[in-house]
């Protein structure tokens, strides 16, 4: 078992609040970790179709047959429960009485914001991060063939085959939720949509073009596009346009939330392939993002994240304003650092309100640490600094 950061975050949630939910992608370990924390637990899946037709019968009945915290997996496969849910936990008037687990954010964030509102923590769960790795002593001196591997639980077991595992979650992946979530016609075009997604990972995002290539039409793609979304496959990072004239780029960023997924669909079975891939830079900048995404949802603050770029190409990579300060990070994927580099950051502190705090970082795959103006260059393994 490798120890989650989140979980004093969710064994906090679980003194304060009667429910707590906790979602996630697949296989991300949501089920293993909330059982391990609470080992006494009373645990039920909702996958199991006799099971849900069994809760049917009786959900009011069931809700209060134990009088342990009960933990329900899948919770959104039974959205009439949440109604009863809300009943049971007001007459009862105590903390820690359910957690939810779940894959499919659109739909649980549909039944709580109805029926739950108040009552509930939602926490985050996303693969292991590299943090998590190297606490639990895993290889990583190849950031290449981490990026490869990738940060599923199923991917650190031994011998595991790594391009049979991504096959088999993009294969059940597309039965068990692209189906649920929508009428998808056909399974095959959306698999290569998945793919056609991947080749754009890291750049700001044309729907109109993505749709042409895919064969599909805008509107379509935008609805696929919110599956993946609604699935933490992918995750859009919004520009950031604040006090900017109409020179500045509006359109979205997309990122996958795991670079082994990533990689998979990109035909990369080698981290050493990595090294000559024309997406190099994309995949470093991709699972810097990842990582980020899983600080945030680590840390007890709201932290949102954003990009900044203009009309005439000047771009820092993320950008995370905190009050009056604004953190800027570029991410480059190199060994050595080269002056360019900092082209971005230093464009945008001559544009930006003068009354505003600008904090900048450098982001790469080196080992030194030091100040280059008034730019911290860090190396990846010290990202959670960025966030501090």
């Amino acid at each position: 078992m490798i120890e989650r950061e989140l979980s004093a975050k969710i064994k906090t949630a679980v003194k304060q609040f009667p429910i707590v939910c906790i979602m996630g992608p697949r296989q991300s370990g949501k089920t293993t970790l909330v059982k391990n924390l609470y080992p006494k637990a009373h645990y039920i899946s909702f996958e199991d179709p006799d099971v849900r037709a069994k809760v049917k019968q009786d959900m009011r009945g069931f809700l209060t047959s134990f009088n342990t915290l009960m933990i329900i997996d899948e919770a959104q496969r039974i959205p009439e429960i949440f109604s009863y849910v809300q009943a049971v936990v007001d007459e009862k008037g105590k903390n820690g009485q359910f957690i939810f687990t779940g894959s499919q954010n659109y739909l649980l964030m549909d039944k709580i914001t109805q029926s739950l509102a108040g009552r509930v923590a939602i926490l985050k769960l996303y693969p292991l991060s590299y943090s998590e790795l190297r606490k639990a002593g895993k290889p990583l001196k190849n950031l290449e063939n981490v990026i490869q591997k990738g940060f599923y639980p199923a991917s650190w077991k031994q011998r595991t085959d790594t391009g049979l595992l991504y096959s088999s979650y993009i294969n059940t992946y597309l039965e068990r939720d692209v189906r649920k979530i929508q009428n998808v016609s056909s399974l095959s075009d959306f698999q290569n949509f998945l793919r056609m997604c991947a080749g754009r990972a890291g750049q700001i995002l044309n729907l109109s073009s993505l749709g042409n290539d895919c064969g599909i039409s805008h509107n379509t793609a935008k609805a696929w596009l919110s599956i993946l979304e609604s699935s933490f496959i992918v995750q859009l990072l919004q520009p950031y346009y604040q006090n900017f004239n109409k020179r500045i780029v509006k359109s979205p960023k997309l990122y996958f939330l795991d670079t082994g997924l990533l990689c998979h669909l990109l035909d990369i079975t080698e981290g050493k392939q990595i090294k000559q891939h024309f997406m190099k830079g994309a995949l470093f900048e991709n699972f810097v993002y990842a990582e980020l995404i899983k600080q945030t949802a680590h840390q007890s603050k709201n932290i949102q994240i954003y990009f900044w770029r203009d009309k005439t190409g000047n771009e820092v990579d993320f950008l995370i304003p905190k009050g009056n300060t604004h953190t800027l990070v570029e991410v480059k994927a190199g060994q050595s650092v080269s002056s360019d580099f900092f082209k971005g950051i230093e464009y945008y502190k001559t544009i930006t309100n003068k009354n505003a705090k600008v904090k900048s970082f450098l982001v790469y795959n080196g080992k030194q640490h030091y100040q280059h103006k008034q730019t911290k260059i860090i190396d990846f393994t010290d990202i959670s600094e960025t966030l501090s």
